[in-house]
């Protein structure tokens, strides 16, 4: 159990001329939520791709309970992948089905359950998120707190062992975001899951974090407990910044940097 279900090794990743990812070393503990923060841009959805296997490092080693994503065949991904819930952003439920139908969508296309044992399945992860009473609605008549409660559900379809957050409150009213939050830590808890949390909400996501990954400029800035990165916040000035929603300071080195890049792609002087 003291083994990091995630664990990156030295992974660089660029897109084009832009440096993603610069020989980061980071590990990700079992049966914890691990909320990963940094301004937008830095490559926090990245970093969710890269441990799915989406895309691949180019240097270094992605581990996800003891698979090199990047240099697994394509059955073992396909195995790791089935042990993988993920929450998209905007939530991606089919139009055309309803809440149940696209909670069933991922049971019908790998578990092969008999009928009434996946009528059953979807029943308990709908009563999970608190969705029951919508099962027969379509997306288009759900808010959407409840479209991301059944897109939650449809995540949690197969069971997964790792589930992987992409900023899940964004669009959310307020609460919704404390419903979501709650479900996200209680799950976690009672399925002993394994949750990667990417979100710009920093009161919001350090309330139900065990551990926060701060990322900027290709680099891990800063890795810890929430109360831990609150009290290094004047040791580094980009962390403050960030946690404080301060403004940067223009004579930085990392706004002198953002000016210049800005002035490269102009083609005109910094």
């Amino acid at each position: 159990m003291s083994e990091p279900y995630i664990r990156f090794e030295g992974v660089s990743f660029s897109r084009g001329r832009q440096r993603i990812f610069d020989r980061i070393d980071l590990s990700i503990p079992r049966g914890q939520i691990t909320a990963v923060m940094g301004p937008s841009g830095t490559g926090k959805t990245t970093l969710l791709r890269l441990i799915g296997g989406q895309i691949k490092p180019s240097r270094g080693k992605v581990w996800v309970d003891g698979l090199d994503v990047a240099r697994a065949r394509p059955e073992q991904l396909l195995a790791m992948r089935r042990r993988l819930g993920f929450l998209f952003q905007n939530g991606a439920l089919f139009t055309d089905l309803t809440a149940a139908g696209n909670v069933a969508f991922p049971l019908r296309e790998h578990a092969r359950l008999p009928e009434a044992l996946l009528d059953r399945v979807v029943t308990l992860k709908l009563q999970a998120v608190g969705m029951l009473d919508a099962a027969n609605l379509r997306p288009a008549e759900l808010s959407g707190g409840m479209a991301r409660r059944v897109a939650l559900a449809r995540a949690l379809a197969l069971d997964p062992e790792l589930m992987l957050y992409d900023e899940p409150f964004t669009g959310q009213d307020p609460i919704n975001v404390g419903i979501l939050l709650r479900l996200i830590a209680s799950l976690n808890q009672a399925l002993h899951l394994t949750s990667v949390l990417v979100s710009h909400d920093v009161a919001e996501t350090f309330s139900i974090a065990d551990q926060v990954v701060v990322i900027d400029q290709a680099q891990v800035v800063a890795v810890g407990r929430p109360d831990d990165l609150r009290a290094r916040m004047q040791e580094i000035p980009f962390l403050r910044q960030f946690l404080n929603g301060e403004p940067p300071d223009q004579d930085s080195d990392r706004a002198q940097a953002a000016r210049q890049a800005l002035a490269q792609r102009l083609g005109v002087s910094a």
